[in-house]
């Protein structure tokens, strides 16, 4: 691990262009620091991590993730999402306490979401029976976040989504005036329409009432 990190910072000293980090801070409202390294040379740098550190056992892909998301600034936290991603044999169920807290301590769309969709939908997607019962856990938590990875988890499902689990949960949640939310209703109903536009619409002129505008 300590390799791991030193090459990750190492590497990122190297990119960054300390006039736009601060930008990167204000565009993101957050007062994390950032090296000021730009998406192509981020995910590039993934690329490598991928195929020079590329974790052994699911232990080390958890420690690999561990680690980097400890670390203080956002694109190490970028890395270590993207690190979790990058291997999909390790995306289990075992894995979902971490991929939660990610959630949890994220706390912003630039970290919750590509996590929500990315990662825990893989979950979703290979083990339904497991998940159902702690998505409805999230779909009603305090936690905000956990609430809006409920909602759009199946971003990617295409004809494989749960239609009663989408439409559930966007009504569960219908009356909320918490604009992430709001706008992870409209995104999750936007994202199926493209496979099932009629399902959508229907289940759209039913809601026209409950659901806010924005989701609308």
């Amino acid at each position: 691990m300590d390799e791991l990190v030193e090459h990750v910072q190492s590497e990122l000293r190297r990119l960054a262009d300390p006039d736009k980090a601060p930008q990167m801070a204000a565009y993101l409202k957050t007062d994390m620091p950032f090296y000021g390294v730009q998406t192509p040379a981020r995910r590039a740098l993934g690329r490598d991590l991928k195929k020079q550190f590329r974790p052994q056992s699911a232990a080390e892909y958890r420690s690999q993730i561990d680690v980097l998301w400890n670390l203080p600034h956002r694109e190490e936290k970028y890395l270590a999402i993207g690190v979790a991603a990058a291997h999909p044999d390790f995306i289990t169920f075992e894995q979902i306490d971490l991929y939660q807290r990610l959630v949890t301590e994220g706390a912003w769309w630039d970290l919750v979401d590509s996590v929500a969709s990315g990662i825990i939908g893989k979950v979703v997607m290979n083990e339904r029976a497991r998940m159902r019962p702690l998505l409805d856990e999230w779909i009603d938590s305090d936690d905000m976040w956990l609430r809006r990875t409920a909602i759009i988890c199946q971003l990617e499902h295409k004809e494989s989504t749960d239609v009663e689990m989408l439409f559930g949960f966007c009504t569960r949640r219908a009356f909320e005036k918490e604009f992430f939310i709001r706008k992870a209703i409209g995104w999750a109903l936007r994202q199926y329409a493209r496979t099932d536009p009629e399902a959508v619409t229907e289940y759209l002129l039913e809601n026209r009432e409950s659901l806010s505008g924005l989701s609308f």
